[in-house]
């Protein structure tokens, strides 16, 4: 470890250290720390409390403390003008090719993501950092494999997606303790890019991930109005969109908005993350069991009631709901699977549009022109904020909790293990989005994995023919799943090997690991 002059962080060296890791940058990142972080341990701390409470046959309700809040009459400020349409939104890690391909996507808006696209190894975060100062001067530039790379004269407007509060980072620390992922990913894109933002008309513009509760949007809004004071900026330079993929935040929507409603940009329905959480916050429960992975749609009721919901409540607020991720991509070599990835696609961004979002999420830069088009033909202004869809909506309890009626298959089983090994391999390999099976996954997919092969066999479920499935019997399964992979990927017998390693004791152990990130991230170098 390395100490920089005049700050008390250490970290570990690396080649952008003195662009990155200035001693400016470095002041910043202790302050937030030693404002912000007791308090990001304490929340982390009362999840804790709740899951306790889940565990002992608690389920969520709409909170009766702040029905004034839900009742009230009030709306965030108005949104600055690149966030009025967003209707296509690209998502991808921060390596340096996908931050120039993803904005020169035509899509509106391009999510640098730090958290489930990326893996948190100490040269992607500080490399991505520094292809997001690059981007945001117009100076990026890659030139490999014969092809160079550069920006088009009209980009995609920039967001950026810092780790979740659950993550550390564990190659740089104040003192004894590791400085916080969400603080570190927040803090440097901001003190390093406000002011050029500033000239340039814009703004800072953040996604927040996996949010349980109003209080740590409360949390985020503390460290956003501190930043802006700290950097001499307006009120509401910083804008933040937050992703409902909990299940307990999707009962807390109207208090989340509340809580950053000078610094909102609305809220976006993380599907794939919230299916996992709503696995993971019921993983004991017999009465909350999920069938296969793939029969989860948006088209079942919970999903269904969960973003129309999203809807309902942003736009009451004055706020845009931006729709989910469909995870098909292009298929190349078979027109067949290709055309019906397209369909799958489009069908999800009809009925998105439709409902009343005011935008969507695709991970490929092929699938822009397809979303485009739907809600060009759907949404002819730019956004629906004022259409009044949803409005008279109600949703219970019970709407949201209420789990899809479906079928635990074998074939589901085995998908299961199979992308959990191959997203894990990958994972640790130091890349984050991967596809597998003409899909995109990314932590929250395999989270869904690995999550529900540990409730399968804690639960004591069998599939649809009967057969058992248990922890002894997903262990076999994870071997002959790992056997195959190292004859189909030569060379890469060993990364399999601590990969499915890694597997097995996630779905085995009695105790249910919160992300397969956190023991995941000791693996990484």
């Amino acid at each position: 470890m390395t100490q920089t002059t005049r700050t008390r962080i250490t970290h570990q060296p690396h080649p952008q250290a003195d662009r990155v890791l200035t001693a400016g940058a470095l002041a910043f990142l202790e302050e937030l720390h030693d404002r912000f972080d007791d308090r990001r341990l304490e929340l982390l701390a009362a999840r804790q409390d709740r899951q306790r409470r889940l565990d002992a046959g608690e389920l969520p309700d709409f909170l009766t403390e702040t029905s004034d809040i839900r009742a009230g009459d009030w709306k965030i400020a108005p949104l600055p003008d690149d966030l009025l349409d967003r209707r296509v939104e690209i998502t991808g890690p921060v390596d340096r090719k996908m931050v120039i391909n993803a904005l020169n996507s035509g899509a509106r808006m391009f999510m640098a993501d730090f958290e489930d696209a990326n893996s948190p190894t100490w040269t992607n975060c500080l490399d991505g950092q520094v292809n997001l100062m690059d981007a945001v001067r117009r100076t990026i530039r890659l030139d490999t494999g014969g092809k160079a790379y550069r920006l088009n004269p009209t980009t995609a407007t920039l967001l950026v997606r810092p780790r979740g509060l659950h993550l550390d980072e564990k190659h740089a620390a104040l003192g004894d303790r590791a400085l916080s992922g969400s603080l570190f990913d927040f803090g440097l894109y901001a003190f390093h890019n406000a002011h050029e933002r500033r000239s340039q008309g814009t703004g800072l513009y953040y996604y927040l991930p996996k949010l349980e509760s109003h209080l740590e949007a409360r949390w985020w809004n503390d460290v956003f109005t501190f930043t802006e004071d700290h950097l001499h900026l307006k009120r509401g330079t910083i804008r933040a969109t937050v992703l409902i993929e909990t299940i307990l935040a999707a009962f807390e929507m109207d208090e989340i908005l509340y809580e950053l409603r000078e610094h909102s940009a609305g809220l976006n329905c993380g599907r794939w993350d919230y299916i996992f959480s709503y696995i993971k916050k019921f993983r004991t429960r017999h009465d909350r069991i999920l069938p296969d992975r793939a029969q989860v749609t948006m088209a079942t009721p919970m999903m269904q009631a969960y973003s129309r919901l999203a809807i309902r409540t942003c736009h009451r607020r004055g706020a845009p709901a931006i729709g989910g991720m469909s995870a098909f991509i292009p298929v190349k070599g078979d027109p067949q699977k290709n055309e019906r990835a397209f369909e799958q696609v489009r069908v999800d961004k009809e009925r998105e549009a439709t409902n009343g979002h005011d935008g969507t999420w695709v991970a490929h830069p092929g699938m822009v022109a397809l979303a485009t088009e739907v809600f060009d033909r759907l949404m002819p202004g730019p956004n629906q904020i004022g259409c009044g869809k949803q409005l008279d909506l109600t949703v219970t309890a019970a709407d949201l909790l209420t789990p899809p009626q479906g079928k635990i298959t074998e074939g589901g089983v085995n998908t299961n293990v199979d992308v959990s090994i191959q997203y894990l391999a990958a994972w640790l390999d130091g890349r984050g989005a991967v596809p597998i099976h003409n899909l995109m996954e990314d932590a929250a997919t395999a989270e869904i994995s690995r999550a529900q092969l540990w409730q399968w066999a804690h639960t004591e479920q069998r599939t649809e023919d009967g057969t058992p499935i248990t922890p002894e019997g997903l262990t076999r399964l994870i071997d002959a799943h790992a056997n195959r992979l190292t004859r189909e990927q030569p060379g890469r017998e060993a990364r399999i090997r601590e990969a499915a390693a890694l597997l097995q004791t996630l779905i085995t152990q009695d105790t249910f690991e919160e992300f397969l990130t956190v023991p995941g991230y000791q693996h990484l170098t």
